[in-house]
């Protein structure tokens, strides 16, 4: 419709993105990345699938893999920020839904997961103290190796 803003979401306070790759691996980072950086709540990744389209005036077609990110509706520019950053497609799709209901714990999850988080080593949610310096790296370092295996 002219003159319509696409990107308008009045009335849709969460949003499934979307998203394709030409990778499985680059399909589960973006997910990662999405859901670590907390614009996502969740990331699912699902494919392949065969596609055909119109790219520099030549009909392709391509494996492809979804990503669908699960996110509150104000977080939507951030995250098509994020996505266009690190994709490999010189135009990446990406598009969002509205999800139009859902369960109320859901939907209170999706906002929960996407909340910022104070900065590493604060105190934080548990009222756990601050750690020092060294307790800080050496907890780091634990977790490298965990993540390592």
């Amino acid at each position: 419709m002219a003159g319509s803003d696409a990107g308008d979401r009045r009335g849709s306070e969460y949003l499934q993105v979307q998203t394709t790759t030409d990778s499985r691996a680059e399909a589960m980072e973006l997910a990662r990345a999405a859901v670590e950086a907390r614009l996502a709540a969740c990331g699912q990744v699902a494919g392949p699938v065969a596609s055909t389209y119109w790219w520099n005036d030549e009909l392709e077609r391509s494996e492809e893999w979804f990503v669908f990110l699960k996110t509150p509706a104000d977080r939507y520019d951030e995250l098509a920020a994020f996505l266009a950053e690190r994709h490999s497609y010189d135009e990446p799709e990406i598009v969002a839904t509205a999800i139009v209901s859902g369960s109320a714990s859901f939907l209170s999850w999706i906002r929960d997961e996407t909340r910022p988080r104070p900065a590493s080593g604060a105190s934080g949610a548990s009222g756990t103290p601050q750690e020092s310096g060294a307790d800080e790296a050496a907890r780091q370092a634990a977790e490298g190796q965990i993540r390592a295996e």
